[in-house]
């Protein structure tokens, strides 16, 4: 009777302990979830607001910074959401840059308004706990206030910019049309793009490279081989040296001999001197002073190479014909002032006017009516 009684005690016991272990772990959740509720939640910083964009003149871009300025200052002195709001920044502007448009975006001063509603402390401690880099391998990060006055800096200089008057690149159009003058001269007219011929020579050369590198390791093998290849090359390139300089030899000789039959085609003799004077005259009477220059030169040295001074040969430059005068010739020093007042007009892109005419054409008058004997070189 009594072990029956007490083994019923003993069951509902137990089930009157699991009640009560249950109905504590039910207080402590709630009281756990009361707790959460009660601890401050974490501030988290809100995306700065989307920006739009505006077409604008410089005036407007102007008046932006300008009206920008006040604000970071205000926002670096009072530090609250009033005055540090994103909205107070405005859109971004398209601004008229040369032949197109730049867009100029203040996002970055949108993000530090927003960062400087926090203090210094919790907007530059933000994510330093999680950085697992150890203290003193980077340098430190600038304040809130230092970022806010060095936007401050940036406002001004780009308002000091933008006011800055917009200057235009020169053409340099006479510079340019100088050029093409002078690259349409005879000392130019050999210049051509590549032709086949030139890549088959370049052809060449690669092959006579890979072959003298090849030799390298043939003489590993057979040095004789080797060395009988690099001396028929040798030979041959002295064989083909020698005929060359024989024939050109030959040229000067021939060039050397006074022309009887006739002048060389294309030089300044072919044509006769007074046709190259009435040239002159034709172009200085109608203003063209630096044509009138080049064909006064061309009338003197016509007329000096008809009187046999030199050899005919139009591939002469003006500096190899006065080198082809002898240094006693009393003709030298007039032929020189010629020579270098035609190469600074024709060559060298100067304007002429018509005293230079008039001093080229009295110093050609001097050669070519001069009866004054002298030797060519």
């Amino acid at each position: 009777m009594n072990v029956g009684y007490h083994q019923r005690i003993g069951g509902s016991g137990n089930i009157v302990g699991w009640k009560t272990r249950a109905a504590a772990s039910v207080l402590g959740a709630m009281a756990a979830c009361v707790a959460h509720a009660a601890s401050p939640v974490p501030q988290t910083q809100p995306a700065p607001p989307a920006s739009s964009i505006r077409d604008a003149s410089i005036d407007d871009y102007r008046q932006h910074l300008t009206a920008l300025m006040p604000v970071v200052e205000s926002c670096a002195k009072a530090r609250d959401t009033k005055t540090c709001d994103p909205i107070l920044v405005g859109p971004d502007d398209r601004i008229p840059l040369g032949a197109g448009r730049r867009t100029v975006r203040y996002g970055w001063l949108r993000v530090l308004l927003l960062q400087a509603q926090l203090t210094d402390k919790a907007a530059t401690s933000t994510g330093r706990e999680k950085d697992a880099e150890p203290a003193g391998t980077r340098a430190p990060e600038p304040t809130t206030s230092q970022l806010l006055e060095a936007a401050e800096k940036r406002l001004t200089a780009d308002l000091a910019q933008a006011s800055d008057p917009v200057t235009t690149a020169p053409s340099h159009a006479q510079e340019r049309a100088t050029m093409q003058q002078i690259l349409a001269g005879k000392d130019f007219r050999g210049l051509k793009q590549a032709t086949p011929k030139d890549s088959l020579l370049e052809k060449l050369g690669n092959w006579l490279n890979r072959l003298f590198a090849s030799m390298g390791g043939l003489q590993a093998h057979a040095a004789w081989v080797g060395r009988a290849l690099v001396w028929g090359f040798v030979l041959a390139v002295c064989i083909a040296l020698v005929w060359a300089l024989l024939q050109l030899e030959r040229r000067w000789r021939v060039r050397l001999v006074p022309e009887e039959r006739g002048l060389a085609s294309g030089a300044a003799s072919a044509r006769n001197w007074q046709l190259w004077l009435e040239d002159a005259r034709r172009a200085a009477a109608r203003g063209q002073w630096r044509e009138a220059v080049h064909f006064v030169y061309w009338a003197a040295i016509s007329r000096l190479e008809s009187r046999r001074l030199w050899p005919a040969d139009r591939a002469r430059t003006p500096r190899e014909y006065l080198a082809l005068v002898a240094a006693e010739d009393p003709r030298k020093a007039n032929l020189a002032a010629l020579t270098g007042g035609f190469e600074r007009i024709w060559y060298g892109g100067r304007d002429a006017a018509e005293s230079d005419y008039r001093r080229a054409e009295a110093q050609a008058t001097e050669l070519i009516e001069g009866n004054a004997e002298g030797g060519a070189r």
